[in-house]
């Protein structure tokens, strides 16, 4: 039910709230930044951060949206599902129309539904799962590409280019992980290509030995995983040290330099799939010039989709003439708009008409490189 009323709501206390141009105003426009900013995956919300506030900055300094400042307002979800619904209540009851977020796939799905259901326009930049916008809301959208997109370009390259004798796909049983695995997982067969094994393993988990065992014994030569770098970086360093040499892929969500930091030496010669380089863009120098000035890091897969949401937000907030967000949504899907991360449009679920997944060789040092 979908009646975009504000309504009083429960809210858990204790969730991170901080305005970066101080106390909430009439005269600023609000926009909720929704992530993980604690927790083993709050690397990847501070790229998000990153991205979304030097948007903030940036359209500011060139004099605010319609003469109002926006103010950032971030809120820590922990990339659990319970804490994204609590930060959701949270910024219905602060009255703030516009999200950046949420990051992780599990936590972006059970909040879209009570931004859809408010009238709150939410933009992800990271949330990669299909399901979120396959719920025929009208104020869900995404500035990243799927994992049915995602998936059968590993898939494809696996097929292609590596040509694997045995493959394992493993996954980490959460929605974002076992959802990529299962497009790769369909995209080999198609290719005539059949997993050995095809298995989960649980977040968290930090003794792989009996995985790492089964797959010596199946013979396996490739290994592709579905999750995210804790779990990934163990295992490639416990394959390392029980002599199980087997080439590893995995998605975006192990594309950090945490995973050089766990799995060490062990991490050199992974496959990664992420966004293009869009800090490579010689349209986007400038902008790449102003992060390095502040001594950070314009590379990560999320920064540009962050600061593109953002930009988004404020030029049909421009266009539309209104902070109305359910005008701002109809707005949005039927405009375009030229971001870091191209000219982009929207189909009419949210998801972007185009978005271009490459596959990198990833390196010990944290750096990586385009895959041959």
């Amino acid at each position: 039910m979908n009646t975009f009323n504000r309504h009083a709501l429960s809210i858990a206390a204790g969730m991170t709230l901080l305005g970066l141009s101080g106390l909430a105003s009439a005269d600023t426009i609000k926009i909720a930044l929704a992530g993980p900013t604690t927790g083993p995956v709050a690397q990847y919300g501070d790229m998000q951060m990153m991205g979304a506030k030097m948007a903030v900055e940036q359209i500011n300094a060139k004099g605010g949206v319609n003469g109002k400042k926006l103010e950032a307002v971030i809120m820590d979800d922990a990339c659990e599902p319970k804490q994204a619904v609590a930060v959701a209540n949270q910024i219905v009851n602060q009255k703030i129309n516009f999200v950046i977020g949420h990051l992780c796939s599990g936590s972006t799905q059970p909040a879209s539904k009570l931004y859809e259901d408010e009238g709150i326009f939410m933009i992800t930049p990271a949330a990669t799962n299909p399901a979120i916008t396959q719920q025929g809301y009208k104020m869900v959208f995404r500035t990243i590409g799927t994992d049915d997109q995602q998936g059968p370009t590993a898939g494809r390259y696996i097929a292609t280019k590596i040509k694997p004798k045995k493959l394992a796909v493993i996954h980490d049983k959460q929605q974002y992980g076992e959802g990529i695995a299962k497009e790769v997982d369909k995209t080999v067969k198609a290719a005539g290509i059949t997993p050995v094994l095809f298995e989960g393993v649980n977040k968290g988990q930090t003794d792989f030995s009996a995985l790492i065992t089964k797959m010596k014994k199946d013979g396996v030569d490739f290994v592709y995983y579905g999750g995210y770098h804790p779990e990934l970086g163990l295992l490639l360093r416990q394959s390392r040290e029980q002599g199980f040499d087997a080439k590893y892929m995995g998605p975006e969500g192990v594309g950090n330099k945490d995973i050089s930091a766990i799995a060490g030496p062990a991490s050199e010669g992974l496959l990664v799939t992420l966004p293009a380089d869009f800090s490579a863009d010689p349209a986007n120098a400038d902008l790449v010039k102003a992060f390095k000035a502040k001594n950070e890091d314009p590379t990560g897969p999320f920064v540009m989709p962050a600061y593109a949401g953002v930009q988004i937000v404020a030029d049909a907030i421009k266009g539309a003439k209104t902070e109305d967000a359910v005008k701002v949504a109809d707005y949005v899907r039927k405009n375009s708009f030229q971001t870091p991360i191209g000219k982009v449009a929207f189909k009419d679920n949210g998801d972007l008409k185009e978005f271009e997944f490459v596959v990198f060789t990833w390196h010990a040092d944290a750096t990586k490189t385009p895959a041959k």
